[in-house]
């Protein structure tokens, strides 16, 4: 019985978020569900901490506890239309239905209701008649300075009717009529209410949020706005021309031909720079940008949203699309609206027929109105940044050349920095690409031009993207001019051939005179794609001398142990996943993995990876690379949920048993033999 109960305590719950029409409704509906065990018409409210703002609560404000970044209180009210009876639990009883006027009183409205009897609106609305009146709240008015005030109230009450009228819609409207974009006309000589219905369940009425919806009365509805709001008549553009503090941007908007856009008929969010966040930047950066049309359009559409976001609507960080094609990061710290998570938002809400006007006292630079050195300025790159300044690099940094940087990250000098010697110099210079570049359009085995002269491979793997050794690390940053690719290494570019890499290294000196006893040197002269494994000396002398010897002195063991070192595809270690696998030229898979940074093959460690050359890759080894035993599957097996389960020997790390890799070595050597014939 228990069970069923539940059953259908699961159904009710999903039968009432399927009837839940808005995003208003949704969180009102999911605010009963966690308020039904304070009883009936119980809703669950959240409060910011160290303010009175409250709201229905949502899935994710729930568990989080936090509206705004803000922890928050849980109190438990009656839902709209409902109240409380003494010595019943929750709020059984529907508000007794009355007309509008005593509606105010019963709703925290009193100051309305009291301004609505001084500005002789009371008959009106306790008389016949459908309106929507959006009230505003008692702190509302009291929000209101002593001057606007004043204002209303002191010209024999005309100005306050003709505001309260423009609180007032001549039909019923319920929240869910209050769709989206929408506007209707207002008492007050037909000017429009704007409506504004976020998908977080925020409604606005000209950005003032509704706190209290669908209180019905006999002669309409009434909902509980959280200010006093004002009628629109001048687009967003008209704030700007009229507005002292907006001088530079005025002068910005024209030189950028966006005057017609902000005079057009639509839905803009215009985050409004002040001349003062024009004076915090660099003088030379902001000559620059006024300067040039396509950087000075990109910055400015940087600042403009596709749609109208008031601040009330904001509970959290959410990325809104700009004009200019990217996003802003709009959120909210407490009651301080945000961008970047920067609180600096001066003024909000400036409301126009368009669009909405928010204040800001720093300008928002978009990476594609930035230089290159913009770019690496603040960027996890500041080792490399001051280096290719140290090095001389600033004109191509700073210039309007098109070029790609390949900019390591600071992990990837280990040590610190590095010394500026000529050769270092020249590495950097290397580290600039002829073209602007993006990564999207980079594929395997493409060549690139460097500054200076060299010509870099590109290497595509499953997942990563490498240009010699290094691979790209995070997304490009795509500039005015230039792009940034942020690489997880240090370039090393090709020096010779692998059989020059090896020779020119005195670890590997018995490897060399091994590889040409073995008659290999032409093969690793050759053009093509290696991925040798290079035994050291140390790891030749960690063989026994008998096995040392053995393989030393038979010419077909050699080569299949040589071989078996060398894959016929490069493979850089940014290109080694959790099991790749690389076919080498003799023998069976070997298996590649990466592992806290360093490069395994056959689980065995190597010492040192990415030695780049023209025609491949060698990675240093202190140990010889032993094939792995095959797996062995049992004849046992599992049958669960309809699979087979098999049950897999464990495989060591290195063959020890010397006699093992000797038969390995002759079944390699016969396979050779086998083929030549």
């Amino acid at each position: 019985m228990k069970r069923f109960a539940l059953f259908s305590l699961g159904l009710s719950l999903i039968a009432a978020f399927c009837v839940a029409k808005t995003p208003y409704q949704s969180v009102l509906q999911h605010s009963r569900i966690r308020g039904r065990q304070h009883g009936p018409n119980v809703c669950a409210m959240q409060q910011m901490q160290g303010t009175n703002k409250k709201y229905f609560t949502n899935c994710k404000q729930w568990y989080h506890r936090k509206i705004c970044g803000k922890p928050t209180i849980i109190t438990y009210e009656c839902c709209p239309g409902y109240e409380r009876i003494p010595g019943e639990k929750g709020c059984p009883a529907a508000l007794p239905l009355v007309n509008i006027y005593r509606t105010l009183g019963v709703v925290d409205a009193t100051t309305t209701q009291m301004y609505s009897e001084r500005a002789e609106l009371k008959a009106e609305i306790e008389g016949p008649g459908s309106f929507t009146f959006f009230a505003p709240s008692n702190k509302a008015w009291e929000s209101l300075s002593a001057e606007i005030l004043d204002a209303l109230v002191s010209n024999v009450n005309i100005e306050l009717l003709n505001a309260l009228h423009y609180h007032m819609v001549n039909r019923r409207l319920t929240s869910d009529d209050l769709k989206h974009n929408s506007a209707y006309s207002s008492m007050y000589q037909d000017f429009n209410v704007h409506i504004h219905h976020y998908p977080n369940g925020v409604i606005t009425v000209n950005c003032a949020r509704l706190v209290k919806t669908d209180q019905q009365a006999t002669n309409g509805i009434v909902h509980v706005v959280d200010r006093v709001i004002t009628a629109i008549t001048n687009d967003i553009h008209s704030f700007i021309d009229t507005d002292d503090n907006l001088d530079t941007l005025r002068t910005a908007v024209a030189a950028a031909g966006l005057t017609s856009v902000l005079e057009s008929n639509g839905q803009y969010t215009l985050f409004a720079p002040t001349n003062e966040a024009f004076e915090k930047i660099p003088h030379e950066t902001l000559t620059r940008i006024l300067g040039d049309p396509i950087a000075l359009r990109d910055l400015l559409n940087y600042h403009i949203l596709k749609n109208i976001q008031c601040s009330e609507s904001i509970v959290a960080g959410t990325p809104l699309e700009t004009l200019q094609g990217t996003v802003l990061e709009v959120g909210c710290d407490g009651t301080d609206m945000t961008l970047n998570g920067k609180a600096i938002v001066t003024k909000t809400d400036v409301l126009g027929t368009n669009g909405v006007i928010h204040y800001i006292n720093e300008l928002l630079i978009p990476d594609s109105a930035k230089t290159l050195l913009e770019l690496l300025q603040g960027s996890p790159q500041s080792i490399a940044t001051q280096l290719f300044v140290d090095a001389g690099l600033r004109s191509h940094l700073s210039g309007s050349e098109a070029l790609t940087i390949l900019a390591p990250q600071n992990e990837a000098f280990k040590g610190g920095s590095m010394t500026l010697n000529s050769e270092n110099k020249k590495l950097l210079r290397n580290h600039i690409l002829k073209k602007q570049l993006s990564s999207k359009h980079l594929y395997d085995e493409q060549i690139l031009e460097t500054l200076g002269g060299l010509k870099l491979r590109v290497f595509a793997y499953r997942n990563n993207l490498c240009i010699e050794n290094a691979c790209i690390a995070a997304h490009d940053k795509t500039g005015r001019f230039a792009t940034l690719f942020t690489m997880d290494k240090v370039l090393t570019p090709p020096m010779g051939t692998v059989m020059d890499v090896l020779k020119a290294d005195n670890r590997f000196s018995i490897l060399v005179d091994q590889i040409q006893k073995a008659g290999l040197t032409e093969l690793l002269n050759q053009k093509g794609f290696f991925t040798v494994f290079a035994p050291t000396n140390v790891a030749f002398h960690s063989m026994s001398s008998t096995e040392r010897n053995r393989i030393m002195g038979n010419t077909q063991q050699l080569v299949s142990l040589l071989k078996y070192h060398i894959g016929p595809k490069l493979v850089v270690s940014g290109g080694a996943g959790s099991h790749t696998r690389l076919q080498p030229l003799q023998g069976e898979n070997l298996e590649l993995s990466m592992k806290n940074g360093t490069l395994y093959v056959n689980k065995v460690q190597v010492a040192e990876s990415d030695m780049m050359a023209t025609n491949g890759v060698v990675h240093a080894m202190d140990t010889i690379v032993k094939p792995l035993p095959a797996r062995v599957v049992s004849d046992e097996t599992n049958v669960r949920a309809g699979q087979r389960v098999f049950r897999h020997a464990p495989r060591p790390q290195i063959i020890r048993n010397e006699d093992l890799f000797q038969k390995v070595l002759r079944s390699h050597s016969s396979r050779t033999v086998h083929h030549s014939q």
